[in-house]
């Protein structure tokens, strides 16, 4: 028996030495961003290892990696280098990879000799760190930062750095179940209390001390996290943190919870697609512009209308950006639809001061809507179908982990609803809309991502057979995403857009015609952002558009028509614009931001203008000349700069005083019948007769919360005063009108108000009570115009709204069930009405009141909902929610216009409501 164990010894310990006398394997590979599960598979084909990890500890790590016959040990430190992870092989062909302290797993030499008792035993050597001499692999990537409990090595030790030198950490942050990047989250070092915001593509730059830190992050969506890191020199870190899916869908304001105090600028409002949701809207369709509308110092025109007046301006003077490509005509169906897909969206910013330097082109605010990337992990999908319009959204990974896909479609089938109507006048009628949305992204490489963006939208509506009208909207946008450097960020854009519709009448064969109308612009802007040091961030870049418009053709419908055709000659312009911004951390308690843009404006040929006898108003009667100019050529040229200032001072943690300037200057001007947007107003360009608008404002606001941060308190307060926006004289032709700028004069006009805001970001019961005074008045000076406007005295615009109270709120009765209510009401806007009647030559006349002296009814409404969610099962093949809400629920007939007809010789005044009972809805929504 004796000898049976001595065999067998032998064969075991045979193989133990053959094996630890063999070669180590070689690898050969060419391994691209490749997940650790992955690398790890194809070394364990080559090499008949087993290589073991923790999959959580190592999430999000990535490998770029081409070696030549090269040892595994070796190869697997390379790759692992920038995570500072260690690797241990033992004699059973085994390949540890972990965190934390170093082990050996061979036993020391001499081990089960006796020692002396002061000697420790020997571990293993571990590979040397990156160093000045050993520097890290160029082809590895950046190390991705996905868990709290490790700690990660960014940058390579430099021989001789002082402890005190500072260093900077930059990277993305993103959401690890999609991929997504995060707008607005901090990442900070609260024991050096130094910070940083991620912009609007989830990049963050942070300079530090060298050494070990505790980062915190936080943002909206993203549970609360921190991440360990031992800094070097200059590297990147991305950051991957996980969704907050928490039981109480509550309404986020803002990014990071005191950010109102703390943020350097004013007059700014956040809101996430969530809490866009809460709100009840008409028909159950998720509306972000109606949400925007319960905002302070921002008004509705009218029932049913998207159209925004902010702080007193005029709808034009609003800039809507879709991923930077504006939109022309942000609504359907005549104001009663977003044209927004809300599946599509990310975020939502509203500047209505304070409007930072790289904006321009437009007087009160600037609306800046964010895409979604898509799910770079997995496909998913999600959609609703409601009464009158049913949407369906589709993302996922084009290359899992770099590259994703969203896109997005809704339609409508109110056509099909109204057929079933008994009225025969409204079975006659069509009323239908669709808009599809994409955007794609691929991350190249660590430092360039690129991605492109698409919209395309069409309306068609008709009453009773009679004038239909057709409007169409497409944009895209295409971007370059480049990381210069630890301080030094990038984005190149180029953008289109274009507005075009058409308004047809085929009742009568004798009067068949129509008329078209469309703007093009085609743009590019480069955006770059600068960190040379912790307290200053520089931005600065350059734009350019080219603008196109077919201001109108009529056009003969049919063989019959006796219509002349009329066509307008085509408009062009060129604008360009340099900007350069410093936001300056002065001390711990003041900031100032500093800004300089300048714009210059060109009117280009080819176009014929006609010149007027100077020193009197414009008319027919005293045309002189027409000047004809060749393509390309000049024919007016506007330029100057526009200041933008603000500047904070921290009173304690919770409490701040902010003031802001800011000068803007227009040269697109919106000519309209109607105080709201509608498919037949037309664009004008800026000529040698209509100058640029400009417009200077100036603001100030105290802000402070109480709690821990969750109720939000403000109170801003403003002044602006503008110039040169268009204004009509006393029966003005705006369509088809060969001489517009003898309709057309130069107003200037004055607004003024205070916005007090209360918002509770948490708890069951959350929302906001926005209550707004504000006054907007114009004046068209005497002097200048043979027929006086109000005397040349100050009159309220179509926009002066005087007090205005909206409330938004919330309350969760469980897991699964919650209320929303939404609560509007301000004061009617101004009117023009017909006072009395008088004989002149034999022939009754209506004689009107003063401009705007009048207004309709003040205007009040109140939407309930109820939202029930389907089960939290994190394993479902779908999950699914009902809203049901009501609009208008006290069933208040709130007049959108008042008109005038004479009947039996007396003239008769009549109100128009466009809801004038409760509407009940419901909406089915679902994701998977």
């Amino acid at each position: 028996m004796k000898y049976l164990y001595l065999f067998a010894l032998l064969i075991w310990c045979g193989g133990f030495c053959s094996y630890g006398q063999q070669t180590t394997p070689l690898v050969t590979g060419d391994f691209q961003q490749l997940p650790l599960t992955q690398f790890a598979a194809q070394l364990e084909a080559q090499t008949a290892h087993r290589i073991f990890f923790d999959s959580v500890a190592t999430q999000g790590i990535t490998v770029t990696l081409r070696v030549a016959q090269q040892p595994l040990r070796t190869v697997i430190e390379q790759a692992l280098q920038p995570s500072g992870l260690h690797v241990a092989v033992d004699e059973q062909r085994n390949v540890f990879i972990f965190s934390g302290t170093a082990f050996s797993t061979t036993l020391p030499e001499n081990y089960f000799r006796p020692q002396p008792t002061e000697a420790s035993p020997e571990l293993a050597a571990l590979p040397a760190p990156a160093s000045a001499d050993r520097p890290a692999p160029a082809a590895a990537v950046a190390t991705t930062a996905s868990s709290p409990a490790r700690q990660y090595v960014v940058g390579a030790p430099q021989a001789g750095r002082s402890s005190n030198a500072r260093v900077t950490v930059t990277g993305f942050v993103r959401e690890a179940k999609s991929g997504e990047p995060v707008i607005g989250a901090s990442v900070a070092s609260e024991a050096l209390t130094l910070g940083a915001v991620t912009n609007r593509d989830g990049y963050y730059s942070l300079t530090l001390p060298v050494g070990e830190h505790l980062l915190s992050i936080r943002g909206i969506g993203l549970k609360p996290t921190q991440r360990r890191i031992l800094l070097h020199s200059h590297g990147k870190l991305d950051i991957v943190a996980e969704e907050d899916i928490t039981t109480l869908k509550e309404v986020v304001v803002q990014g990071e919870k005191n950010s109102n105090v703390a943020g350097l600028q004013m007059g700014v409002e956040r809101l996430d697609i969530r809490a866009i949701r809460q709100v009840p809207t008409v028909f159950g369709e998720v509306d972000i512009l109606r949400v925007v509308m319960t905002l302070p110092g921002v008004k509705t025109i009218g029932e049913g209308s998207t159209s925004i007046s902010v702080r007193g301006g005029g709808t034009d003077q609003n800039l809507i950006l879709f991923d930077d490509a504006v939109v022309y005509s942000p609504a359907h169906l005549f104001g009663f639809f977003s044209a927004f897909n809300p599946e599509m969206l990310k975020t939502v910013e509203l500047y209505k001061s304070g409007i930072p330097a790289q904006y321009g082109g437009r007087l009160s605010s600037v609306l800046n809507i964010t895409t979604r990337e898509g799910n770079k992990q997995k496909l998913a999908g999600s959609g609703g179908v409601g009464l009158l319009t049913s949407r369906l959204t589709l993302e996922g990974p084009l290359v899992k982990n770099k590259g994703s896909f969203i896109i997005g479609g809704r339609t409508s089938y109110s056509d099909w609803l109204l057929r079933q109507l008994p009225d025969r006048s409204l079975r006659q009628s069509a009323a239908s809309f669709y808009d599809v949305s994409a955007h794609l992204t691929h991350e190249l490489n660590a430092n360039n991502t690129f991605s492109a963006t698409g919209y395309l939208s069409r309306d068609r509506f008709k009453l009773s057979a009679d004038t239909s009208y057709e409007y169409h909207n497409q944009s895209a946008s295409l971007k370059w995403k480049h990381v210069f450097g630890p301080q030094l960020f990038g984005v190149l854009t180029a953008t289109g857009s274009q507005y075009t519709y058409r308004i047809a009448s085929e009742r009568n064969a004798v009067t068949s015609s129509a008329l078209t109308f469309g703007i093009a612009q085609l743009g590019g802007q480069a955006d770059f952002t600068y960190l040379p040091s912790p307290a200053h961030t520089l931005d600065f870049g350059a734009s350019s558009t080219r603008y196109r418009t077919s201001p109108g053709r009529l056009t003969p419908l049919g063989p019959e028509s006796l219509i002349l055709p009329d066509v307008l000659p085509r408009e062009q312009g060129q604008e360009s614009a340099v900007y350069l911004a410093d936001q300056w951390n002065l001390t711990p308690r003041l900031a100032l931001y500093l800004g300089l843009r300048y714009s210059l404006y060109q009117a280009l040929g080819p176009r014929e203008v006609f010149e007027y006898l100077p020193g009197v108003p414009r008319s027919l009667s005293s045309l002189t000349d027409t000047v004809r100019y060749r393509a390309g050529s000049r024919l007016a040229t506007y330029h100057g700069p526009e200041y933008r200032a603000s500047l904070k001072f921290a009173l304690s943690e919770k409490a701040s005083v902010k003031v802001s300037y800011n000068r803007t200057r227009q040269y697109l001007h919106q000519l309209s019948n109607t105080a709201s947007i509608s498919p037949a107003d037309t664009w004008k360009l800026s000529d040698q007769h209509v100058r640029p608008q400009i417009g200077d404002q100036v603001a100030l606001g105290f802000y402070r919360n109480f709690g821990s941060n969750s109720l939000e308190t403000s109170v801003e307060t403003y002044y602006k005063k503008l110039r040169d926006f268009v204004d009509y004289t006393s029966g003005a032709v705006l369509l088809l009108n060969h001489h517009i700028e003898t309709d057309l004069v130069n107003a200037e006009g004055k607004a003024y108000g205070v916005e007090v805001s209360v918002k509770k970001t948490t708890g069951k019961i959350n929302g906001w009570l926005n209550y707004t005074y504000s006054r907007s008045l114009v004046r068209v000076p005497a002097t200048t115009e043979s027929e006086f406007i109000n005397g040349g005295r100050y009159y309220r615009s179509n926009f002066d709204k005087p007090h205005d109270v909206s409330l938004a709120g919330n309350y969760r009765f469980s897991r699964r069930v919650s209320t929303s209510l939404n609560v509007n009401y301000s004061t009617g806007r101004p009117i023009t009405l017909p006072i009395s009647t008088y004989d002149y030559g034999g022939v009754e006349r209506v004689l009107y009141s003063n401009r705007n002296q009048y207004r309709i009814p003040d205007y009040f409404r109140t939407d309930l909902g109820l939202n029930v969610e389907g089960s939290h099962k994190a394993k479902k093949l779908a999950h699914s929610s009902w809203t049901f809400s009501v609009y208008n629920l006290t069933g208040r007939r709130n007049p959108y216009s008042v008109y005038f007809k004479s009947t039996n010789g007396r003239i008769v005044g009549y109100k128009l409501s466009v809801f004038g009972r409760p509407i009940p809805t419901v909406t089915y929504n679902f994701k998977f």
